[in-house]
């Protein structure tokens, strides 16, 4: 399959959300497998970024007077288009990220099912409800959920069709208009997915892209936006929900992750070490969701390390718009740096590289083999720090009290997975883990593609959850209405007030034989 073609970036490029956009300045984007340019796209500025807001906020306010149902006729129709379009959706993901076609697939999916779940879904969750009033018949009370307003989305270079718009798709149907600063490496991506959201009936006002550095679109998009929402590092989700909360508004985020798993006595091996090569080496690494650290019980620990070492020196790394790879390429110079720099302060401190460990430069200048580490110690870069790379180390444990105390030795607490004998032992040790979301049988993607079960992270590894109903009512504001009848607070009729208010607190005191009181 080919790579994307220069028309259509040029297309694509048209949808940016700057006006005079063909007289701006521009910065490359790269071919991540091959290191070389294949287009440039406008840099944005914060007077672009306050225009797109601004003009968001006016179509917000026809948008959000459509019933939830209406609303959700688009996101049903974007998600039929996202199908439709799956090839080419996959050559730009795998054209600005270098990953394998596999993982460009389950973005695709994970856009569709994602809008697809909201259309479906959304409409009841933000239904108005009743619910129980001060006094019983005399007290009528309904929630209802209001828009936040213009929703700012800062999204990341490692699933740039996912993050892009499994948030926004949320957003929008509550109500909202979106603003979305994609990453400077892939701003495609998202051009791509605001071009079949157009095409599936949403004003284009309404989910504006504006492409442009993080210093300064990013933070025009915290100054001037109602909610942010947020995926990337903790440091720098520390720095924007600090200013969010300055002034007051709602922020959102996954973070980082150092992600564990456990893998028991009792687990089947070979399972397990084909679940961890999954789960340890998509997107080459490159997942805040994706494993890191391998616990594994001392009896089983030398049959599954070899194993394992076996499988990951077997996958074949290929720079391929096809689904020949099992791995493909990181996404840039600064991705291999730092997987290079783990292995090699590790190295020198006393680990040994079971697999993988190198630079692949023979099949392009991001590519590095996946890695499998032995003897890491606490004195190494790679045992608490984050790699976000094709690298993981191996701990053989003494016990099950053991793996579940050293997997929740970290700040972090995103995601962690278990592999065990049965159902129980699996469960058991999931609910003593500290992660906002568990896999059991499974890295990563179980939990992930639930999208009905809300997904993030605990500690340092985000604030909120994406996904579910939480993932959709973030982006609101509920509003109690409540209507008093009858009988006043303060009054009944035909009761003098003196004598109302003498019985009142024996009166409400009555109200727990009520059901349900």
């Amino acid at each position: 399959m080919p790579k994307p073609t220069a028309e259509y970036f040029r297309r694509l490029a048209a949808l940016v959300a700057i006006d005079d956009a063909a007289a701006r300045p521009t910065r490359p984007v790269l071919e991540a497998f091959s290191g070389v340019e294949m287009a440039t796209i406008p840099v944005g500025t914060a007077e672009d970024l306050e225009t797109a807001v601004a003009r968001a906020r006016t179509a917000q306010e026809g948008w959000a007077q459509r019933t939830a149902a209406q609303r959700a006729e688009v996101l049903a129709a974007f998600s039929e288009l996202v199908h439709s379009h799956a090839a080419e959706l996959m050559d730009i993901a795998q054209a600005e990220t270098g990953k394998a076609r596999i993982y460009a697939q389950e973005e695709v999916i994970d856009v569709a099912l994602t809008a697809r779940y909201y259309a479906t879904t959304g409409p009841k969750s933000l239904a108005d409800h009743k619910v129980k009033g001060m006094l019983p018949g005399a007290t009528s009370v309904r929630v209802r959920y209001q828009p936040k307003g213009v929703v700012g989305v800062i999204s990341p270079w490692n699933y740039p069709l996912t993050l892009a718009v499994s948030d926004a798709v949320a957003a929008l149907l509550a109500g909202n208009g979106v603003v979305i600063k994609p990453d400077s490496q892939t701003p495609y991506c998202a051009l791509a997915l605001a071009e079949l959201l157009y095409e599936a009936g949403l004003p284009p006002e309404l989910f504006a892209v504006v492409p442009g550095p993080g210093s300064v679109v990013g933070q025009a998009i915290v100054a001037t936006t109602d909610y942010v929402m947020f995926t990337g590092s903790s440091a720098t989700g520390a720095t924007l929900a600090e200013q969010a909360g300055r002034r007051l508004i709602g922020f959102s985020a996954e973070l980082g992750g150092k992600n564990p798993m456990i893998v028991t006595a009792k687990a089947d091996i070979d399972r397990a070490v084909e679940g961890a090569a999954r789960a340890c080496y998509s997107n080459s690494g490159q997942l805040c969701i994706s494993i890191e650290r391998l616990y594994v019980d001392k009896t089983i620990a030398d049959e599954f390390t070899a194993k394992f070492a076996a499988y990951v020196a077997a996958m074949k790394l290929d720079a391929s718009y096809d689904f020949a790879a099992d791995m493909g390429s990181l996404a840039s110079a600064a991705q291999i740096d730092t997987a290079e720099a783990h292995v090699q302060d590790a190295v020198s401190k006393g680990a040994k590289v079971l697999a993988g460990g190198r630079r692949r430069a023979d099949l392009g200048p991001f590519f590095f083999e996946p890695t499998v580490l032995a003897d890491v110690t606490d004195e190494m870069t790679c045992y608490a720090d984050e790699t976000f790379g094709p690298v993981v180390s191996i701990y053989p444990v003494d016990s099950t009290d053991e793996a579940i105390k050293l997997a929740n030795a970290t700040a972090y607490g995103l995601n962690a997975s278990v592999f065990a004998g049965n159902s129980a032992e699996a469960n058991g040790i999931a609910d003593r883990l500290r992660a906002g979301t568990v896999n059991i049988n499974e890295g990563y993607a179980a939990a992930w593609a639930s999208t009905a079960a809300p997904m993030g992270g605990m500690g340092i590894s985000g604030v909120g959850r994406r996904h579910g109903e939480e993932g959709l009512l973030k982006y609101t504001e509920p509003q109690t209405v409540a209507e008093q009848r009858f009988i006043g607070i303060d009054r009944a009729p035909g009761i003098p007030k003196g004598v109302y208010r003498a019985v009142t607190p024996y009166a409400i005191r009555a109200l727990k034989y009520l059901p349900g009181r």
